[in-house]
């Protein structure tokens, strides 16, 4: 998976439910996506927290592109999340997570990203073992590389999620790879969220932290996972 900015409780419950987790941290930059933003809760309503990117390297890949801390963007965010998460009982674990935002320099997408996502894992409990594909260093595209990065780790399942499985059936992903295909559906459980009148769904793992603490956030991401085969045929519960 590309390694999104504090992504929702979906991603962090995918890294919890694998044996190995590989962060493509070489794909393409792509503009207005998860890769450089996600939603938190502000006022009840869900809000967009967006890093900025140098305009000159847009188009290349998310270990190449870097943030623009021109615009002072970590302590508006520490702000803006100090202040939307005021009076929520998990509000200090979140922070703390979050704490790394200030005083550092400008960095790599993919650096961040992956630093906040390990950051994430070790306050809750999630020891999943990463790697990152430009250590790979793997030629070729789309489910032709993927399926060189499972050959290379020794991959024996390959675990995807609802949104892939198009290309990988128009790529013949079973034929080129020989392996049985897993697909990850995580339905998220609401909970009680602070100033919202009814359950905002989807949100960053910040909002799930800040709203549970990490104790009851850890449950919350190790929840039910779904394993479907890729033609909708329940797999022998875990």
């Amino acid at each position: 998976m590309q390694p999104t900015f504090l992504p929702w409780a979906g991603y962090i419950n995918l890294i919890a439910s694998v044996d190995l987790f590989v962060f493509l941290d070489d794909a393409q930059y792509e503009r207005a996506s998860w890769q450089n933003r996600n939603r938190i809760l502000v006022a009840g309503e869900a809000a967009w927290l967006t890093v900025p990117v140098r305009r000159d390297q847009l188009g290349a890949s998310l270990d190449k592109v870097w943030t623009d801390d021109k615009l002072q963007w970590r302590r508006k965010h520490l702000r803006t999340l100090e202040q939307a998460y005021a009076r929520t009982p998990g509000r200090a674990d979140m922070m703390d997570i979050v704490h790394g935002l200030e005083g550092a320099g400008p960095s790599a997408l993919a650096d961040l990203n992956i630093a906040l996502l390990e950051a994430l894992c070790m306050r809750l409990g999630i020891a999943t073992p990463t790697m990152r594909s430009s250590a790979l260093a793997i030629a070729g595209r789309r489910t032709e590389r993927l399926v060189s990065i499972l050959e290379q780790v020794g991959c024996t399942e390959y675990v995807t999620t609802p949104g892939a499985l198009d290309y990988l059936g128009e790529d013949g992903f079973g034929e080129m790879s020989g392996l049985p295909l897993l697909v990850h559906r995580f339905i998220p459980p609401s909970y009680r969220q602070h100033g919202a009148p009814v359950f905002v769904s989807h949100l960053s793992i910040v909002d799930v932290i800040a709203s549970l603490g990490c104790g009851d956030a850890s449950d919350y991401v190790r929840g039910d996972a779904r394993w479907l085969e890729p033609h909708g045929t329940r797999r022998l519960a875990r």
